[in-house]
């Protein structure tokens, strides 16, 4: 038959585990790798062997040997790939891709299937081949493997890898957070509410056409309301302002997605006030915000001739690629990317 991965649930006795070991001894199979798991219910032995009988035969040896709920699948040489070793160059490839979270998660549970869920569909579904891994209040990662159903520790171990891809970082939702810009200049920085709309107005006025085009693509006048109120909108998004003496001298804006493992960012950024590494500050609050929303990458869309917001992605480590206009680009970015940015007050 070959290479088999087989699974059961066995009652916590001593002598349970030898018992199996003999039951696929009998049946000619070499244990070439093996877990132990515990659960609800017992202790779920899992091995990796290469036996010659039939899976429909090892089941029904490892059903009189003690084992419960037997599974027995295909399993192949990669298999066997020493398991902490495994993990931790996982946990590598993560921490320099960590976009590909569900990817990653897939590999270290060897699931058939995984992608983003969002919102309502993050409920727990009825299906032990079905795993839901939380990544934050409104994200969670989805995964699928047939014949297998998963067991606490696996749904453990891929919780540990989240955590891994999203650390604890400071919270800044809410809090005022002063900046020291490269011009010695502190300007503070607050979420986005309805109180800032004339403000909002007023930086509309004083900044040029072509900043106002290279963040609408249009240099529109003024902010429409129902773009100001979306803004606003936390359902939607999460936007900053940054103030000094009384005015909002930027803005810039998170916007979830269709896609709930990605996030779009916008930025404007007063004329006066550019080049002092207001831009760069803002942007790397918004991917901190993302990451700890939950969200695996942001990407902007710019104009070509946005010289300074690509140069900007670029240093921080963005990949930048055409779009079907010729006119724009589009830059994508790890989520909680490090931005080095002007001193905190």
């Amino acid at each position: 038959m070959g290479f088999l991965r087989i699974r059961t649930t066995v009652d916590e006795r001593p002598g349970r585990l030898a018992s199996l070991a003999a039951a696929l001894a009998a049946k000619g199979g070499n244990i070439l790798g093996l877990s132990v798991q515990p659960d609800t219910d017992g202790t779920v032995d899992e091995f990796v062997a290469d036996i010659p009988a039939s899976a429909e035969s090892v089941r029904h040896a490892l059903e009189a040997a003690g084992g419960r709920r037997v599974q027995v699948v295909p399993a192949t040489a990669h298999e066997l790939t020493d398991e902490p070793t495994r993990a931790l160059l996982l946990a590598v490839r993560l921490r320099d891709m960590p976009w590909r979270l569900p990817e990653v998660l897939a590999d270290l549970l060897r699931a058939d299937d995984a992608r983003w869920v969002y919102g309502t569909e993050m409920s727990d579904l009825p299906d032990p081949t079905l795993l839901t891994v939380p990544v934050a209040p409104r994200r969670a990662i989805r995964l699928r493997r047939l014949g297998l159903p998963f067991t606490l520790t696996e749904a453990a171990r891929a919780a540990a890898l989240v955590r891994l891809a999203q650390p604890p970082a400071e919270s800044v939702t809410g809090e005022r957070r002063p900046l020291v810009l490269s011009d010695g200049v502190e300007v503070q920085v607050r979420p986005l509410t309805p109180l800032y709309r004339e403000a909002v107005r007023d930086l509309h006025d004083r900044c040029s056409p072509d900043s106002r085009r290279f963040r609408y693509f249009t240099a529109m006048p003024a902010l429409p309301p129902r773009m100001f109120d979306r803004l606003c909108d936390r359902d939607h998004g999460h936007s900053l302002v940054a103030g000094y003496d009384g005015q909002v001298v930027a803005l810039a804006s998170l916007t979830f997605s269709p896609d709930p493992g990605i996030a779009e960012m916008a930025v404007l950024v007063e004329d006066r006030w550019q080049g002092l590494g207001l831009g760069r500050a803002l942007v790397g609050m918004l991917l901190t915000e993302a990451r700890d929303l939950g969200f695996a990458e942001v990407k902007a869309t710019m104009l070509v001739d946005n010289v300074r917001m690509r140069r900007l992605l670029a240093s921080l480590g963005a990949t930048l690629c055409d779009t079907e206009d010729p006119g724009v680009v589009e830059a994508r970015i790890a989520a909680g990317a490090i931005v080095p940015s002007p001193r905190r007050g």
